[in-house]
């Protein structure tokens, strides 16, 4: 298989939240690695440390969302522009990871580090952050709904289970409504299968 089929169906994150300390004449930078889903995750995450951290300086951050690489968002939260959220997001995109936020608290020491110091405290802190809970890969899913008679149950569930699919929500009556995620390595197989039970309606959403 080659790489780039392997990246089409796999992307790199990490599972486990982190904390790491970095100091320098001072000043003590606290980075948290967060895994992430979306941007609501984003705002209770940082809500949550602006509420552990209220007396720190700065509250500076990165994000990577999404498997295109498009959505990110960076903040030196009042430190000197790019001396923050870029070198914390260089250390995301340096593991090629995703879904990850980092967020890095600042307690100022009283000296002044300059840029090149800032840049190599938010950069060292996010890299230790991110040394500390190892980076996992997941498989792609693509996202289906499917309805079918609560008779066919048994049926359905031993494909989900079968290729590791993903359920999000479930209504299980007299007529049933999954929504999965399959891995879209497995794409066609499940499909096939899924297809062959009889009136069952398989969605893309």
């Amino acid at each position: 298989m080659s790489e780039k089929q392997t990246n089409n169906n796999y992307y790199s994150t990490i599972e486990k939240s982190a904390v790491a300390e970095f100091k320098d004449r001072g000043s003590r930078f606290i980075a948290f690695a967060f895994p992430i889903s979306d941007v609501n995750d984003f705002k209770e995450k940082m809500a949550a440390i602006k509420k552990e951290h209220p007396k720190a300086t700065h509250h500076c951050f990165a994000y990577r969302l999404g498997l295109d690489g498009m959505s990110y968002r960076v903040s030196d939260a009042g430190e000197p522009s790019g001396t923050a959220g870029r070198p914390i997001l260089g250390q995301i995109d340096s593991k090629q990871l995703t879904n990850v936020l980092i967020i890095v608290v600042r307690y100022f020491g009283g000296t002044l580090l300059g840029v090149p110091g800032l840049i190599n405290a938010y950069k060292s802190s996010a890299a230790m952050a991110l040394q500390i809970t190892p980076s996992v890969q997941k498989p792609v899913l693509a996202n289906y709904r499917l309805h079918f008679s609560y008779m066919q149950m048994n049926d359905v569930m031993r494909i989900i289970k079968h290729f590791e699919c993903v359920m999000y929500k479930q209504d299980l009556q007299l007529f049933c409504h999954i929504e999965i995620g399959v891995p879209r390595i497995r794409l066609q197989e499940v499909l096939t299968m899924l297809n062959d039970i009889q009136s069952l309606e398989v969605e893309q959403g």
